[in-house]
């Protein structure tokens, strides 16, 4: 069963236990994946507004909702969290140039298109826009800018986006750097202590993008060193990327 948003509960924060010191050895690149599911979704003042149109699908009074904000936003999340529950096809939008829209959309009903602001065959998605409103479908795009900054030339497509609905994931507040730092470390089956949180919360870029950096080079660190993720390990690297 799904759990509301309200109902998520913090993971419970316990400080790791000291490890010694062990000659330096180089991690392997092992692929991280991260928690994709609705209720892994952190909802703040920043982003409800966008998490409120995923949960009304599918009563949305127009095809099509745009998703805007900086990289590493939550934007790819709350669309795969869709994703999954239209049953619609994903695509990026250097993926559409040239691409023949009735073969990329077969019988789907929905789409999402990533990164529509930075590559987009005009063309082609003004049909796939076109087939899914003939098929009472719905079109999903994610971008760092709204429709309305995007450089499109085609008249009909620029008519369509601006119609769309249009929601902007805003900088993370403190409430969801919190929950964003505790969700990587546990991505990466790390329980970071109380103080650790507190110690990178006001000295971080207020981006998604650092947050995901910084704990990605913790992480890093900790498997080089084979060392626990300890407050002065990550004092060090914070330190060292300054």
């Amino acid at each position: 069963m799904i759990r509301s948003y309200d109902e998520i509960e913090t993971p419970t924060m316990t400080a790791p236990m000291m490890e010694p010191v062990m000659p330096q050895q180089l991690p392997l690149a092992l692929e991280m994946r991260p928690a994709l599911a609705r209720a892994d979704f952190m909802v703040t003042n920043c982003n409800r507004e966008a998490v409120a149109w995923i949960d009304r699908w599918p009563a949305w009074p127009v095809p099509a909702l745009c998703l805007y904000g900086p990289a590493g936003s939550g934007k790819s999340h709350l669309a795969e969290v869709w994703r999954a529950r239209s049953g619609a096809s994903s695509v990026a939008g250097a993926d559409l140039i040239g691409a023949d829209a009735d073969i990329l959309l077969g019988d789907d009903t929905g789409l999402v298109i990533e990164d529509a602001d930075l590559a987009l065959d005009e063309t082609v998605c003004f049909h796939l826009y076109n087939m899914l409103k003939e098929r009472n479908g719905h079109l999903l795009l994610t971008a760092q800018q709204p429709p309305s900054r995007w450089n499109v030339r085609l008249a009909d497509l620029r008519s369509r986006l601006g119609a769309a609905l249009v929601c902007e994931i805003s900088p993370p507040d403190d409430d969801l750097l919190v929950g964003l730092l505790i969700k990587l470390f546990a991505d990466r089956q790390i329980a970071p202590a109380p103080q650790i949180v507190a110690y990178i919360v006001p000295r971080i870029e207020r981006s998604f993008a650092a947050l995901a950096q910084l704990v990605a080079a913790i992480d890093r660190r900790a498997l080089a060193e084979k060392r626990a993720v300890t407050l002065p390990l990550v004092r060090s690297v914070m330190e060292e990327s300054l």
